[in-house]
Formats: C-alpha cells, structure tokens, sequence
C-alpha cells in the first residue's frame, strides 16, 4: 500500500502537465507482454530496447547477465529506463533458469524470437497468452539452453538476401505489431488500479530533485 498523506504532500512538487501525463501513460502500460534480454553485451542496443518497450506501453524488462555486464547508454535510452521496472538476474550460476521460473510464475510462456524453422510469423502471433519475448546475444542470438526452454519461437518475416535484423529493430518491430494487435483487442491487458497507483507514486518521487529531503521535510511537519 502506498502512504497516500505523503503522495498528496509530494504532489504539490509535481506540475499538473506532469501528472496528468504520468496518468495517461499509465493507462497505455501493460504487464501482458515483457521482454527477456539475454547477455546483450552493446550498451546501445539494450538501450534501444528498453528505449522501445517504454514507447510501446511494456512495464517490465528482464535482463539476464551471464556472460556479459548489460548497461544503459543514457544518449540512447533517454531517460526511458527511469520509468521501467527492469529486473536483474546476475548472482547465481542459475541466471537463465532463474529468469524463466520467475516469468513462468507470474503466469507468461517464453518466446525465444529466433529465425527457427519451427518458428511463428509475427503477423500469425496469439496475443491472448501473457508472453515474455527473448532477445539474445548479438550474432549467437538465443542461446540454446533458453532454445530448449522455450514455449514457442518466432521470426519476423524477410524476403531479402540479409538473413537478420538487428536485435534493437528487431524489438522495435516486434512489439509496435503486438502492441498494437493487444490495444484493439478485447483481452484484459492494462494494469490493475493497485498497480498504477504503486507506479505513479513510485514516478513522482522519481521526478522532484532533492526527493530525500522533501521527504524528511514531510517527516519533520507529520511530527508537529
């Protein structure tokens, strides 16, 4: 639960413009689909990733780090990972298998997108399961363990001599055409009221400077 007396202090730091838009992105983010980034070692195309999954309405991104330490290249992500729960599996040597329990929990199917003979077309996706799409290491891809994990594959259909796409346009692809399909569908993708209250509260304090001490502030006068 949040502490609603210090959201309605905190908001008076917060210019309308802001929360209301803060309300109307709330309303276009969605748990139904997630990414899965697997040992993406080119800071710029993580970033661009988790660039797409805020500008196509996904809260969450989980990056596996294996081999490889993923960070966010701030010129490429624009701020967006400030507004994302991205979700880290880098302390075991179980990384992957952690990643896929935890999404398998929370009730989604793996999909590792790969150019794979058995794989579904975009345009042929069922939107209606909760899925976490994989994105794997530049040229590798999807690494086998993840392969034989997987729920199901898909590809993005291509009739030139190029073989793949690059994994950021790769993603972009990907979910502007399953986004799109979800929010003209009549399937319960948006988040629960819960979960957009958690949110925009967890954004407004992310969005005034000196946050720790307008809070001890607001401690202080509560004392009074």
């Amino acid at each position: 639960m949040i502490d609603t007396q210090l959201l309605n202090f905190l908001e008076d730091f917060v210019s309308d413009k802001r929360k209301e838009t803060f309300h109307k992105v709330l309303e276009n983010r969605t748990r139904h689909f997630t990414v899965v980034l697997e040992d993406i070692f080119q800071p710029h195309n993580s970033s661009a990733v988790i660039r797409s999954c805020d500008i196509f309405g996904l809260q969450d991104v989980h990056i596996i780090q294996n081999k490889y330490s993923s960070r966010v290249s701030r010129h490429v992500a624009k701020g967006s990972q400030k507004w994302l729960d991205i979700k880290k599996y880098n302390q075991s040597a179980t990384n992957t298998q952690d990643c896929i329990d935890a999404l398998r929990n929370e009730g989604y199917q793996i999909i590792a997108t790969t150019p794979h003979n058995d794989s579904c077309m975009l345009h042929e996706f069922d939107i209606t399961k909760k899925s976490a799409f994989v994105f794997g290491v530049e040229k590798e891809g999807v690494s086998e363990y993840t392969m034989n994990q997987a729920d199901g594959f898909l590809k993005i259909p291509m009739v030139g001599f190029t073989e793949s796409l690059n994994i950021s346009v790769a993603a972009a692809i990907i979910l502007q055409d399953i986004t799109t399909k979800l929010r003209a569908s009549n399937i319960n993708w948006k988040l629960s009221e819960i979960e957009k209250q958690v949110l925009y509260f967890e954004w407004v304090q992310k969005s005034i400077k000196s946050i720790n001490k307008i809070k001890e502030r607001y401690q202080d006068l509560s004392k009074k």
